[in-house]
């Protein structure tokens, strides 16, 4: 156990001891204007083998009758039994500049209490915008990536099978109004992440392959960026040059914890003012052994189980290590290491120390 312990504490240390590496700015940046839309629609998966809905989703019900009724067909509701359908919440994600008659990937999930999607086809369903316009139209049979099969006493499931994805499943019928970039003379760069450092040193790196003053920050993630001269008309051959520019993010100092997995990571950037931490662990062992008491042959009286419960409590010696000012994350790591901490252990003792005003970083918990 304690060299487990140990493999957690050394692989967090030279996984997060490294210097922060050079990126493409490409990578860290969107432009003001270049953005997708959501989609989302209404439809039905048919072809299932006995695993639509039941005959209580009555919107299903309803939708195929009024399905049948497009094609001439009249039913009367109590007439409909479903085993075969499943009603389906179809999404998508338009990507930018999409053109009418280019694909996109459409996920398929179940709305009502359809057990299985595997083998089913989706009908044409009109995918509509935040406007209600309809953007495209989606179409095909589901892949669900698994399986699900099972008798009376057993049952196996591969993945999720309510919820599938149909590649290449719906075909964009309107393009999504957008201003032509190349016609701009300036435009907005927003950076992924909320910091002046890194703002000024992407300004600092496109001015200097410009060679001029061409790009301002605005704030701690935008940059205003003249085009220049030689680029009127040609913004998307700029963006692609500064694209390639690579710049050093100044991180902030963060320490993040999911404390349903016991994962922690922490960043290069982290300090602590002088800190004692002590680290000691409390075990309580209660074991039940009831005992089965009978009464003397001939006698009066009834068979009865008479609980027996032992409780143990064992803590051990608390160990102390004092923390020095502005200690590294790799002091922090060896440190903790010394005491013998486990992830869900270091969770607690970072809070602690959080909570003493020692850790100087934001401590973010999801």
């Amino acid at each position: 156990m304690r060299c487990l312990k140990k493999i957690f504490l050394i692989v967090l240390f030279f996984t997060f001891t490294l210097k922060a590496q050079a990126v493409r700015l490409k990578d860290i940046m969107d432009v003001e204007g270049v953005r997708g839309n959501y989609l989302v629609g209404y439809g039905l998966v048919v072809g299932l083998k006995g695993t639509g809905d039941g005959d209580q989703t009555k919107f299903t019900v309803q939708s195929v009758v009024n399905m049948l009724e497009k094609f001439g067909i009249r039913v009367q509701k109590e007439q409909v039994k479903l085993k075969n359908v499943a009603a389906v919440l179809v999404t998508a994600y338009l990507p930018p500049y999409a053109k009418p008659g280019q694909k996109i990937d459409v996920e398929v999930s179940a709305l009502g209490d359809a057990k299985n999607l595997q083998g089913g086809t989706l009908l044409m369903t009109p995918l509509t915008g935040p406007d209600g316009r309809v953007y495209a139209l989606a179409q095909g049979p589901v892949s669900i990536g698994g399986f699900a099969a099972g008798g009376a006493g057993a049952q196996t499931q591969v993945n999720h099978p309510t919820a599938g994805k149909i590649p290449n499943g719906a075909i964009v019928e309107r393009e999504v109004p957008m201003e032509d970039i190349n016609s701009q003379s300036s435009i907005l760069i927003s950076l992924k992440t909320d910091d002046f450092s890194t703002t000024s040193e992407v300004a600092e790196a496109i001015n200097s392959y410009l060679r001029g003053k061409f790009a301002t920050p605005a704030d701690l993630k935008n940059i205003e960026l003249k085009v220049p001269e030689k680029y009127r008309g040609r913004v998307v051959a700029l963006l692609g040059e500064i694209g390639k520019l690579e710049v050093r993010p100044d991180l902030p100092a963060r320490v993040v914890i999911d404390e349903k997995t016991g994962t922690v990571i922490m960043g290069e950037n982290v300090r602590i003012s002088k800190v004692a931490v002590a680290h000691g662990n409390l075990s309580v062992t209660i074991k039940e052994a009831p005992e089965v008491v009978q009464p003397l042959p001939f006698g009066r009286g009834e068979t009865a189980i008479v609980p027996r419960t032992e409780v143990t409590a064992r803590e051990e010696k608390a160990k102390i290590v004092v923390l020095e000012e502005s200690a590294t994350l790799g002091e922090l790591i060896r440190a903790l290491n010394a005491v013998g901490a486990t992830s869900r252990e270091l969770i607690a003792i970072l809070q602690a120390i959080k909570s003493a005003g020692a850790l100087h970083a934001d401590l973010i918990i999801i």
